[in-house]
């Protein structure tokens, strides 16, 4: 049984981070390295098997908006700092929080967004554009309806105003475009494959110093979620 069944079969109608990055690294994503843990011993292990610094966020099936919830800690240093974080989470949380997935500090100074919304009478409209919180604020983003090839993958990317974002960045180097386009082509065969799939966020995607493009948080919403 794949993802979505379990998660329909669960009657449930979005994804759990952990699973929609399952399901991004199906159709070629690099998602960031991530262990899921159930109590504050969990979260120390897996912080220490990832290597520090390490991101832990809250894992629950009401937390779509993870930041805003108070359940996101960014670069826990040591053992000590990952236990405060899922202490406090629990906490503030309360039967909410069923344990955390813990990730590894992604590092690098680029982030795009990629997403996927339906279109009445047209299809799975993908979409790229800058990513971060910068996102909505800026507003430079492009459009194209699924299916379509890589070359046309790479039009879209051309279209953005801040495309030199893909170019070598203070020390960084350019873009591995090929793996941009290969995940822009992938949200789109997602959504033909999903019909059921109504929503895919996937920000940010953070372009490593070496070029290499890592998704390090997901959302995937079903047809009938309010």
């Amino acid at each position: 049984m794949g993802i979505i069944e379990k998660v329909l079969g669960a009657g449930r109608d979005v994804l759990s981070e952990y699973e929609a990055k399952q399901l991004l690294s199906e159709y070629g994503f690099c998602t960031s390295r991530e262990v899921l843990a159930g109590s504050a011993e969990e979260v120390v292990e897996a912080a220490q098997e990832i290597g520090f610094p390490v991101v832990i966020k809250g894992y629950g099936p009401g937390l779509m908006h993870k930041t805003e919830s108070g359940a996101v800690f960014l670069h826990v240093n040591d053992a000590a700092g990952a236990r405060v974080a899922y202490e406090k989470m629990e906490k503030s949380l309360g039967t909410g929080l069923e344990g955390a997935l813990v990730s590894e500090m992604v590092q690098g100074k680029r982030e795009i967004v990629m997403g996927l919304h339906r279109e009445p009478g047209f299809g799975p409209c993908v979409m790229i554009g800058l990513g971060g919180v910068m996102t909505e604020l800026l507003n430079d983003t492009a459009f194209r309806i699924a299916p379509f090839d890589e070359a046309e993958a790479a039009d879209m990317a051309s279209e953005l105003r801040a495309k030199g974002i893909f170019e070598p960045f203070r020390g960084e180097v350019a873009a591995d475009m090929e793996s941009v386009c290969r995940c822009l082509t992938g949200i789109g065969k997602i959504g033909l494959d999903h019909p059921e799939i109504s929503e895919i966020d996937v920000n940010p995607l953070i372009i490593r110093p070496d070029g290499r493009l890592v998704a390090v948080d997901a959302l995937v919403v079903l047809k009938g979620a309010v």
